[in-house]
């Protein structure tokens, strides 16, 4: 299946470290890569349908000074939907204004729901058209951006529908917080001072958190598998919503 990752912090951060650790995987996830990352209200959104380890777009990404307070990247290993860059993660609509972000792991079987015009799927994977559900659903429940804990609680009320089609884990964003929630695996951590070394579980690469970070921030990564050694990952219990805002678990 596909990798995930994800990061909120507190204040724009260079997530760089942590792609080049995802992206090590790409051997066996080699059906295309993304990442989106947000400025303020804007985004800036990169995908390619080769994989991260050949990618052009992969190398100028890995120099690209990303600074940014929530950011999903994914590399991709199909399951459903041919290889090409409409299929590829994570996926971009606009809702109440402000853009949403969506990256999926997992295989829905029988899922087909009817989709209104505002939310079609491009391409043919089970993600872009769970991903155009939720934007749907969300639309229907709220007739304006509300509240993050509003937004939680139909999100919870929604998440299990798509739970009884097979394996959904995910991480969505808008912005203003970073939704994870695994059906089968998904580990986040937390990174607060005092920082210190941190090494890469797939390559002998690492960085001095200390140098590049302050005693106020904070800092949530999300991963399908721990991307790091010697730090303390935390499996996301299956079947439950992680919300992450600052940089913080906020439940």
């Amino acid at each position: 299946m596909c990798q995930l990752m994800g990061m909120n912090a507190r204040r724009p951060t260079d997530v760089m470290f942590s792609f080049a650790g995802l992206a090590t995987r790409a051997h066996e996830h080699k059906d295309g890569f993304g990442i989106a990352f947000f400025e303020g209200r804007g985004l800036r959104h990169f995908v390619d349908h080769h994989s991260a380890r050949v990618s052009p777009l992969a190398e100028l990404v890995k120099t690209y000074p990303i600074r940014s307070d929530v950011v999903i990247a994914h590399i991709r290993k199909a399951t459903q939907g041919v290889v090409s860059l409409e299929n590829t993660h994570p996926f971009v609509r606009e809702l109440w204004g402000r853009y949403w972000v969506f990256a999926h792991n997992g295989d829905l079987k029988g899922f087909a729901p009817r989709l209104h015009a505002a939310f079609k799927p491009v391409g043919q994977t089970d993600s872009e058209q769970a991903f155009c559900w939720l934007m749907q659903e969300l639309a229907k429940a709220h007739a304006d951006m509300p509240a993050i804990e509003e937004l939680n609680h139909t999100l919870r009320e929604l998440l299990p529908r798509l739970n009884g089609h097979g394996t959904f884990n995910m991480l969505l964003s808008n912005g203003q917080a970073l939704w994870a929630h695994g059906s089968t695996k998904l580990h986040y951590l937390l990174r607060q001072p005092p920082f210190g070394h941190v090494t890469l579980q797939d390559e002998d690469m690492s960085v001095d958190l200390a140098a590049k970070t302050t005693e106020d921030d904070r800092i949530a990564i999300v991963a399908t598998e721990p991307l790091t050694r010697g730090e303390a990952w935390i499996p996301i219990e299956p079947g439950t919503l992680k919300v992450f805002v600052g940089g913080e678990p906020q439940c």
